[in-house]
C-alpha cells in the first residue's frame, strides 16, 4: 500500500513551480442555474468545492502574509492541477470577496485512485435466492415507500483494478462512480497534495490550509435543495428525498431508509443511524417491560406494610428518631417520611429485582443481535475487510515520517514519526494527563461531598424541624432533600465546565499520540473520552448508591469525615430515592443542554446568516453558495453523537434498579434524536465528506464493558442501597420464632424491629444536640437500619445477630444473581452467531466470483499466451529436425 501511495503521491513533492509555471483554474461566471452541480459546460460533475478570501481585498493581514498565504494557494492548486483535477473558480454573488473554486475528478483520475484506495465496486448483480421473513409484512407498515425511495441493487463487488476494467458492472461511466464514492477520493487527493516545502519538511493537505486560514471551507456539495426538488433533471434531489421520508417529524414511527442514507452520506453515518435504530427498537421491549414493574409498584404500594407502619401515627408517630447531625439537628417523628416511604415502596419492590434481571439477560440479547445486524451491513456496505485493505494512513501521521526503521514482516526499512523510545516517552505523558484529569474529577466530587455536608449543618438549623410541627413544606423541603437536590445542580454544572475544557485537553492529548489512521485516532479519542465521561456522570452516582450512609458509625459515636465532617446519612426515604433524584437531574439537565448546543445553536447561526443576507435574497444564489452558509461539521463529526448515546446506555443499564422507567424515558429521546439528527445533517449542516467505517469502532467494546458492570451494580444496588434484602430476612427469619414473636410469615413489626434503639444520654458533648427533649422517653432510633443491641445489653450498640443474617443474605444473592446472569449471558452468547447463514453465504459467493473473474481469467490468459509460444518453441524443433534428417 505504501509503495502504490508513493507513485501517486511523491511526484507532486518537488520544489515549487515559478510562476509562470503554475497552473490556475479557469474563471467563469456564475450562469445563474442555482441548482446546478456541474462546471459551466454542464458535463463535469462538481465532485468537491474549495472556498477562500481574495487576498487583493483583504484588509486583515499584512500585504507580505497576504502574498505568502496566495503563493501557497496557487501552488497548491495548480499541484491538484497535475494531479490530473479540472478546477473552475467563480466569484461569489452576495460577498466578492470570496471565490469557490470548484473540483472535478475525471475517469481516469477516479479509477487510478479507485484503485490505490481498494475500493470495493460492483462485479456483477447478487443472484442468491432470498427467502423472505414472515415478519416482511409488519415491517413494511413502517418502512419508507419503495415508490419513492426504490430499493438499492445488490451487488457482489471486488476491490477496483484497472487492469480487470472489462470484468466490473459498469452500465454507465458517469453513475459507475456514485457521488460520495466521488467526494471521497477527490478529498483524499485534496488530503496528500504539497503546497510548500520548508526546512526540507512538506506541508501539505487541506487540512493545514484550513488551520493557518488559506481556505475558509472545503465540502462536497448537497445535490438540492431540503425544501424542493432539483429544477435541474440531472440533479436526483436526494437531499429532498432524506428530508421528507427521513428527517421530518412525522416519520417518527418509520424506520430508516438505511441504504439511502448510506448511498449520500456514506457508511460512517450510515452505521451511526442504524445503531442508533437498533439500539432504539430494542429499547422497546425494555421500556414494556419497566412500565409493567412500575405500574407493579404503584398498584401494590398500598398493601405496603412496613410503609403503613411508617405512616401509622401509633407506630411511626411514637417511634422518635435521633437527630442527624450534630447540635443544631433536633429529634424528630419517623411519620414524617411517610410520603417518602410511600415513594419507595414503588421503586423498591419485587418487580424491581426481576427488571434489574431481565436487564442484565436483555442487554446481552442487545449485543448479540447487534453484532449479527452489523455483520449484514459490513458485507451489505462493502466493508468487511476495510481495515486490512482500504484505510490510508493520516496525512499528519505522513508529514511526521522522519525516522527509518525495518520491518519485522517484510525486513524492508520504512519511515516513522518516532522511534521505539520516542513512542514510550509519548505514552508516558498521554497516559499520566488522562490520570491527572481522572484524578482532578475524582477531586471536585470530594468537593461536592464536602459541600453536602457542610451546607446540611445550615439547612439543618435554617429549616428547623420540630416533633410538633405540621407543615405541609416539612413533608418536602426537607434538610435532606436541599442539601441533594442543590449538590445535585452543583454537580451538574461541575460536570458540564469539565466535560468543555477535557474536550479540548483530549484532543491535544491525541494529536500528541500521533495515530497512524483516523480509525486509530478515533478509537484513542474515545477511550480518553469515555474513561473521564464514565468517571464524571457517574462517580455522583455511584457515591450515592454504594458509599453514602455506609460508614456513618451510631448515634453515640458518629464518624467524621476529614476529622470535621461528620459523615453524611441517607435520606430518610432511603439512598435509593436519592439515586433516582441524582439520576433524573443529570439526566434531564445534559438531555437539555446537549439540545440546546446540538440544535439550537446551528439554527441561530443559520437564522443569523440568512438574515444578515436578507438585504441580498433577491439575488439568484448558486448551490455552492448557498451549502457555504451551512454549519460545518466538526472534524470529530459523529463522536458527540455516540458518547451521548453511550453515556445514556450507562444510565439505563448500570443504575436501572433504581429508576425501571429509565428505558422508556431513553426511548422516547431517541425516537426524537433519530429525527433530530437526521434534521441538523440534511438542513442545518454542509454535507460530511463520506467516509468508510466497518462497525461502531471502539465503542463496542465500551458496550460490552458496560453491560458486564451492569450486573455487578444493579445486584449490589439491590443488595446494599434497596431495603429489599433486609426485608426478605425478615419476612422469613425474624417475624416468627425463635427471633420474632408472630405466629406466621409477616411484615407486621418491620420497622420496630429494625430501627436501632439508642439512649439519648449517651451523646457525648460534642454531637449532643441543643434543642430540648420532649417526653418522658429516654431513647431515640437511629434513621439508618443499622441492626445493633440496645443500650443495656451487654454488647450494647454492636451489630446483633439480624445483622450478620442481612449481610450474610446480601453477600448470597449479589453471588447467586451475578453467576445465574451471567450464565444466561453466556448461553445466549454461544447460541445466538455473530454472523448470520445467509450473510456468510453471501460472502462465500462474493469470494468465489472474485477468483472467477479476476484471477481465474488472468490464469486462462497466461496459460493461453504460454501455449501459443510453446506451440512456436515445438514447430520450431520439428522444423529443424527435419531439416537436420534430410
Amino acid at each position: 500500500l505504501v509503495l502504490e501511495l508513493n507513485q501517486v503521491i511523491i511526484p507532486t513533492y518537488g520544489t515549487v513551480p515559478d510562476q509562470q509555471n503554475l497552473h490556475t483554474p479557469e474563471w467563469v461566471d456564475f450562469d445563474d442555474k442555482t441548482d446546478s452541480l456541474f462546471f459551466k459546460d454542464g458535463q463535469r460533475r462538481i465532485d468537491f468545492v474549495l472556498v477562500y478570501e481574495d487576498e487583493s481585498k483583504k484588509m486583515t493581514h499584512k500585504r507580505s502574509d497576504r502574498k505568502k498565504q496566495k503563493r501557497k494557494r496557487q501552488v497548491y492548486e495548480s499541484n491538484l492541477i497535475n494531479n490530473g483535477l479540472h478546477l473552475e473558480a467563480t466569484r461569489s454573488v452576495l460577498d466578492e470577496k470570496l471565490i469557490f473554486v470548484k473540483v472535478h475528478a475525471p475517469w481516469e483520475v477516479l479509477c487510478t485512485y479507485a484503485e490505490v484506495m481498494h475500493i470495493k465496486l460492483p462485479l456483477q448483480q447478487n443472484d442468491l435466492k432470498t427467502r423472505d421473513s414472515a415478519f416482511n409484512w409488519f415491517s413494511r407498515l413502517f418502512s419508507v415507500d419503495e415508490n419513492i425511495i426504490k430499493p438499492e441493487q445488490e451487488f457482489f463487488t471486488a476491490p477496483f483494478q484497472k487492469d480487470h476494467l472489462s470484468n466490473f458492472y459498469i452500465q454507465d461511466k458517469d453513475t459507475f462512480f456514485n457521488p460520495a464514492t466521488r467526494s471521497r477520493i477527490v478529498h483524499f487527493i485534496l488530503s496528500r497534495v504539497e503546497y510548500a516545502t520548508k526546512n526540507n519538511v512538506k506541508k501539505f493537505g487541506i487540512n493545514k490550509l484550513l488551520d493557518t486560514g488559506i481556505y475558509k471551507a472545503a465540502f462536497p456539495l448537497h445535490d438540492s435543495s431540503f425544501r424542493h426538488p432539483s429544477s435541474d433533471p440531472n440533479c436526483p434531489s436526494e437531499r429532498y428525498l432524506l428530508y421528507r421520508e427521513w428527517a421530518h417529524p412525522k416519520n417518527i414511527f418509520k424506520l430508516q431508509p438505511l441504504d439511502f442514507i448510506r448511498k449520500y452520506y456514506g457508511e460512517k453515518i450510515g452505521i451511526y443511524f442504524a445503531w442508533l435504530g437498533f439500539y432504539t427498537n430494542m429499547l422497546t421491549v425494555a421500556a414494556v417491560v419497566g412500565v409493567g414493574c412500575f405500574l407493579y409498584g404503584c398498584l401494590t404500594k398500598d398493601n405496603c406494610t412496613w410503609s403503613q407502619e411508617v405512616c401509622d401515627p401509633s407506630i411511626g408517630g411514637n417511634i422518635i428518631m435521633c437527630p442527624q447531625c450534630d447540635k443544631v439537628c433536633t429529634y424528630w417523628n419517623l411519620n414524617i417520611t411517610c410520603e417518602s416511604s410511600k415513594k419507595l415502596c414503588v421503586f423498591d419492590s419485587f418487580g424491581t429485582l426481576v427488571f434489574a434481571v431481565f436487564m442484565g439477560i436483555w442487554v446481552t440479547f442487545f449485543l448479540e443481535f447487534w453484532k449479527r445486524r452489523q455483520a449484514e451491513l459490513e458485507y451489505e456496505w462493502d466493508t468487511v475487510e476495510f481495515l486490512e485493505q482500504e484505510e490510508q494512513v493520516r496525512p499528519e501521521y505522513e508529514a511526521r515520517c522522519t525516522h527509518v526503521v525495518m520491518n519485522e514482516i517484510t525486513q524492508q526499512e520504512e519511515h516513522v514519526p518516532y522511534t521505539a523510545c520516542g513512542k514510550c516517552v509519548r505514552m508516558t505523558f498521554c497516559t499520566s494527563a488522562i490520570f491527572f484529569w481522572i484524578l482532578l474529577i475524582i477531586a471536585s466530587v470530594v468537593g461536592i461531598i464536602v459541600y453536602r455536608l457542610s451546607v446540611f449543618l445550615v439547612f439543618s438549623a435554617k429549616l428547623s424541624q420540630h416533633i410538633s410541627g405540621a407543615e405541609a413544606i416539612r413533608k418536602y423541603l426537607t434538610p435532606q432533600t436541599a442539601t441533594s437536590v442543590t449538590a445535585s445542580l452543583i454537580s451538574f454544572v461541575v460536570i458540564m465546565i469539565l466535560n468543555i475544557i477535557y474536550e479540548k485537553v483530549a484532543i491535544l492529548i491525541t494529536d500528541f499520540e500521533l495515530p497512524r489512521t483516523q480509525t486509530d485516532y478515533e478509537n484513542s479519542l474515545t477511550t480518553k473520552m469515555f474513561l473521564f465521561q464514565f468517571v464524571n456522570y457517574y462517580s455522583s452516582c455511584f457515591y450515592i448508591a454504594f458509599f453514602k450512609g455506609k460508614f456513618v458509625g451510631h448515634p453515640g459515636s458518629p464518624v467524621y469525615w476529614l476529622g470535621k465532617y461528620r459523615n453524611e446519612e441517607c435520606d430518610p426515604g432511603g439512598c435509593l430515592l436519592e439515586l433516582t433524584t441524582q439520576l433524573a437531574i443529570i439526566v434531564g439537565g445534559k438531555a437539555i443542554w446537549n439540545n440546546i448546543q446540538e440544535v439550537l445553536l446551528p439554527l441561530v447561526k443559520n437564522l443569523i446568516g440568512r438574515y444578515s443576507a436578507a438585504a441580498r435574497s433577491e439575488k439568484v444564489v448558486a448551490r455552492w453558495e448557498h451549502d457555504y452558509h451551512l454549519q460545518p461539521i466538526g472534524k470529530l463529526g459523529l463522536f458527540y453523537e455516540y458518547l451521548e448515546m453511550v453515556i445514556q446506555f450507562g444510565f439505563v443499564t448500570l443504575f436501572v434498579a433504581s429508576f425501571p422507567l429509565a428505558p422508556l424515558l431513553a426511548l422516547i429521546n431517541n425516537m426524537l434524536e433519530i429525527r433530530l439528527d437526521a434534521w441538523k445533517l440534511t438542513t442545518q449542516f454542509r454535507r460530511m465528506v463520506p467516509q468508510k467505517a466497518q462497525d461502531i469502532g471502539a465503542w463496542q467494546p465500551i458496550l460490552q464493558g458496560i453491560a458486564i458492570l451492569a450486573v455487578v451494580t444493579n445486584a449490589m444496588i439491590i443488595a446494599f442501597t434497596s431495603d429489599m434484602i433486609p426485608r426478605l430476612v425478615y419476612y422469613w427469619s425474624f417475624s416468627v420464632p425463635p427471633y420474632g414473636s408472630h405466629s406466621s410469615h409477616t411484615m407486621k413489626g418491620y420497622i420496630n424491629s429494625t430501627l436501632s434503639v439508642f439512649n439519648v444520654s449517651d451523646f457525648k458533648n460534642a454531637s449532643k444536640p441543643l434543642s430540648p427533649w420532649f417526653g418522658n422517653q429516654m431513647t431515640c432510633r437511629q434513621v439508618y437500619r443499622d441492626l445493633r443491641y440496645p443500650p443495656g445489653h451487654q454488647h450494647q450498640y454492636e451489630h446483633n445477630i439480624y445483622y450478620w443474617h442481612v449481610m450474610a443474605a446480601k453477600l448470597a444473592f449479589i453471588i447467586v444473581m451475578e453467576h445465574v446472569i451471567y450464565f444466561v449471558k453466556f448461553i445466549i452468547s454461544y447460541v445466538i452467531p455473530d454472523v448470520s447463514q445467509k450473510t456468510k453465504s453471501k460472502v462465500k459467493r462474493e469470494k468465489y466470483l472474485t477468483q472467477k473473474l479476476l484471477h481465474e481469467n488472468d490464469l486462462k490468459g497466461v496459460k493461453k499466451t504460454m501455449g501459443k509460444i510453446s506451440d512456436k518453441i515445438i514447430k520450431g524443433a520439428d522444423s529443424t529436425f527435419r531439416h537436420k534428417e534430410e
